[in-house]
């Protein structure tokens, strides 16, 4: 059974970090609707003011933040001693888990700036987890083509018995980059009663078998359940992000950077970050 559209949602301008300029697919207001995904932000802007003040240290506990970079590069730096350079087409996917500060700065001011970052829960038993990081390059993430009509760039998840290089993830996320020719079509099978959304960033197609919605981009589309997904672009070529996983149904107690299952869980966050006591030491 193809999965039908259940919710369509334009992104929204939003100020975030020490100032970036950024639009928000989603956020905290749909959480129940997309568990186990958070958030998914869109940074994109060739003008330096609106990014140049960066994302300075921070902490996160109890989530995992995904930062996939399609443009410009993000200098990054955390409190287990990692730092880097994300360049074009790289993608980190850091696991705070119980509790990592980091920060991460633009590189390069004087070009345009393009990436995403998407927030993945993590399950009660696992949100105080020893924290770890990955960074995977550009040449390092397979690409599958169908044909010269459509190329899947697989980040995590499996396509066509290709893996992408990020695994081992709670909630068996499937994590697509997906490229199509004008009026293209693409199938995919995903795991029944798993959530599943895509994100429009070039082009225009269809996200529904009768092909009677036209979505452009920035626009997220939200499927109801079902067995599987088909997509067809439009007159124009079509470019969207294609995200799956399971969902963990528990509780959600969010506030900034951190997100538990409980108010306590989130008191004793913070407070420890104020005493210092955030970073556990293993």
């Amino acid at each position: 059974m193809y999965r039908k559209i259940y919710r369509i949602l334009k992104s929204k301008p939003t100020l975030e970090g020490a100032g970036v300029h950024l639009k928000r697919a989603f956020g905290y207001n749909e959480v129940p609707g997309l568990d186990p995904f958070l958030l998914l932000d869109d940074f994109h802007s060739d003008n330096p003011a609106d990014y140049i003040a960066g994302f300075p240290w921070h902490p996160h506990r109890g989530i995992e933040t995904v930062t996939y970079m399609l443009e410009g590069m993000i200098e990054h730096g955390d409190s287990m001693g990692n730092k880097g350079v994300i360049l074009p087409g790289d993608i980190q996917w850091m696991t705070a888990g119980s509790g990592i500060i980091h920060q991460e700065m633009p590189a390069g001011y004087n070009g345009h700036m393009w990436g995403f970052q998407l927030w993945v829960n993590l399950p009660s038993m696992y949100k105080m987890m020893e924290p770890r990081y990955r960074e995977v390059k550009k040449e390092h993430i397979p690409e599958v083509a169908i044909g010269r009509i459509v190329v899947v760039r697989i980040i995590s998840g499996e396509f066509k018995n290709i893996k992408g290089p990020v695994r081992d993830i709670v909630v068996e996320p499937e994590y697509f980059d997906i490229t199509m020719a004008p009026g293209a079509e693409f199938e995919h099978t995903i795991k029944k009663g798993y959530r599943v959304f895509a994100y429009v960033i070039e082009g225009e197609g269809y996200f529904e078998p009768d092909k009677e919605k036209l979505i452009g981009i920035e626009h997220l589309v939200i499927f109801q359940d079902g067995d599987k997904v088909k997509i067809t672009s439009g007159d124009k070529s079509l470019r969207f992000l294609l995200v799956s996983g399971k969902p963990i149904d528990e509780p959600v107690a969010w506030a900034g950077p951190v997100v538990m299952n409980t108010q306590e869980e989130l008191d004793i966050a913070f407070e420890e970050y104020r005493n210092g006591t955030f970073i556990k030491r293993r």
